[in-house]
């Protein structure tokens, strides 16, 4: 249980990794107006989470053979087909939960850093 947790961990900080570098980006480009770039950057945190939250509202219906997390995880730490799709439903659900509430904090500084800026 501990290899799956791990690869869910690498999956999907690795998608928010992505993601962070693009929000990252966005607001660089926007970086002449601080106050802007902190409600864009906030305002697409606030998209991600939702986006993260979905994902874990759907984790465990999703056919586990078509994750990413059952390719990552070796062939000798997978669990049998009777339990697999309780198991690695479970799993991605927690990591996706756990990157949504800390992108909904960013999120939060964001948006509060653009309020103050603007008055």
């Amino acid at each position: 249980m501990d290899a799956i947790e791990n690869a869910a961990y690498v999956s999907i900080g690795r998608a928010c990794g992505f993601a962070g570098l693009g929000i990252f980006c966005v607001m660089f480009g926007l970086s002449f107006d601080p106050a802007y770039a902190a409600q864009v950057g906030g305002i697409m945190c606030l998209g991600t989470a939702g986006i993260l939250s979905f994902r874990a509202w759907t984790a465990r219906t999703r056919p586990y053979k078509k994750t990413e997390l059952w390719i990552i995880v070796a062939k000798d730490s997978r669990p049998p087909a009777t339990v697999a799709q309780k198991v690695i439903g479970t799993a991605p659900r927690d990591v996706y939960l756990w990157f949504a509430q800390s992108v909904a904090i960013i999120d939060f500084v964001l948006l509060i850093s653009a309020l103050l800026m603007h008055f």
